[in-house]
């Protein structure tokens, strides 16, 4: 027996395992008796960061859970042979505006270096904004992501813009992430990596600690 860890997990929209379990809050899942839990092979999966739970992401619901029994960690993971949930809510919201916030960021960021990024970048923020209340229609959206794509050939500031208005909420949540920290500079990489992180993980946890019932 290990000491129960309190992370991150992400599922569809179903609200389902991949073995087509449903999650339901305040349900204990467990590995058949005997079985030893593998990291991404075998056992019930979370993560410490939120920023990490989103990479194995199926979907926007989030489940705050704690792992039991036998747990092997990983670098930026657990597996563990029990997994309880202890709250599950809908995140999508909270993820759009978490990737309009990092690609903000990633823009401004630009900015203080003396980049000014293009026009379309923010625009398709502003999109964005005015989309998730409703104001703007699916194809405006659409439009506007296509013109900071078709803006970002060749400028990372474009693709940050571009990743907060995918779809896929948590890839872009992602992706911005990286931007983020990519626009700071290459000479500075490792550093300006890990500082964006933090600062997003930190964002992210608090908005996601907010849903909890």
């Amino acid at each position: 027996m290990t000491k129960a860890h309190t992370g991150w997990h992400f599922v569809n929209e179903a609200r389902t395992l991949r073995d087509g379990q449903k999650v339901r809050a305040g349900r204990v899942y467990r590995l058949p008796k005997g079985t030893t839990p593998v990291i991404c092979r075998v056992g019930y999966h979370a993560c410490k960061e939120p920023l990490d739970a989103l990479r194995y992401a199926s979907g926007p619901i989030v489940c705050r859970v704690e792992l039991r029994g036998t747990v092997v960690e990983d670098t930026d993971k657990w597996v563990a042979s029990e997994r309880k949930v202890l709250w599950v809510r809908d995140a999508t919201r909270v993820l759009h505006e978490a990737a309009i916030h990092f690609a903000t960021n990633a823009l401004r960021a630009e900015q203080k270096a003396g980049r000014e990024p293009d026009q379309r970048s923010w625009e398709v923020l502003r999109v964005k904004r005015r989309w998730l209340e409703g104001k703007a229609t699916d194809s405006e959206w659409a439009a506007a992501s296509a013109a900071a794509s078709a803006a970002g050939d060749a400028a990372w500031d474009a693709r940050a813009a571009r990743a907060a208005a995918w779809a896929a909420a948590w890839d872009a949540a992602w992706d911005a992430a990286w931007d983020a920290a990519r626009a700071a500079g290459d000479a500075a990489w490792d550093a300006a990596w890990d500082a964006a992180r933090d600062r997003q993980n930190r964002y992210l946890t608090r908005r996601l600690l907010a849903l909890e019932p």
